[in-house]
Order: structure tokens, then C-alpha cells, then sequence
């Protein structure tokens, strides 16, 4: 049974940067595609950013160049670096897992950007 536990949201100002992780368990993880979805209140689940088993990755166009997202196989974990926050960035943001079919979540984590 897949299991996925997300860490690392909180407040933060505009302009500032937060890591998100995921641990993952109950998978083979290195299988397994990773990605980073948020929603904010009033507003649909959208993709954030998603890496496949291989490595690559894929992104909004609303955080290019702002956000990374990355894997450690070792650690069963994946990660979102997040720099620049701006406040539309404030979300619950999600970590889902897919090897095929639909993806699986994670509860979430609370990311609020604001002075």
C-alpha cells in the first residue's frame, strides 16, 4: 500500500524560498513517477511539476524557473524547491505517485505566502 508524507510547508514571505519533501513507502520507488500538485482554496487540483522514474521533468508555466523538482531514489523521497514565492503560489500542495493508472496522494502540505 503506498504511503506518501509530505513535510515541509509553512509560512514564508514573498520573494522567499521553502523545500518540500516526500517520503514515500510501500512502493518500489524508483519505479515510480513522482509529482507535485497544489490547490488553492476555490480552485482545482493542477499540476505543479513531475518527474518520471527516468528523471525527466516537466513543469507549469507558472513556475519555471522558480521551482525544481527532484528525486532521491536512495531515500524513497522527492522534493520541491520552491524560491521566489509569490503570493498566488499558496496552496495545499500535494505529493502523488504513479507507476500506471491514476496517480496516488499524499494529505498534503500547507504553503502560505504572505507578508
Amino acid at each position: 500500500q503506498v504511503q506518501l508524507v509530505e513535510s515541509g510547508g509553512g509560512l514564508v514571505q514573498p520573494g522567499g524560498s521553502l523545500r518540500l519533501s516526500c517520503a514515500a513507502s510501500g512502493i518500489t520507488f524508483s519505479s515510480y513517477a513522482m509529482a507535485w500538485y497544489r490547490q488553492a482554496p476555490g480552485k482545482q487540483r493542477e499540476l505543479v511539476a513531475s518527474i518520471t522514474s527516468g528523471g525527466s521533468t516537466n513543469y507549469a508555466d507558472s513556475v519555471k524557473g522558480r521551482f525544481t523538482i527532484s528525486r532521491e531514489n536512495a531515500r524513497n523521497t522527492v522534493y520541491l524547491q520552491m524560491n521566489s514565492l509569490k503570493p498566488e503560489d499558496a496552496a495545499v500542495y500535494y505529493c502523488a505517485a504513479r507507476r500506471t493508472g491514476v496517480w496516488q496522494w499524499g494529505r498534503g502540505t500547507q504553503v502560505t505566502v504572505s507578508s
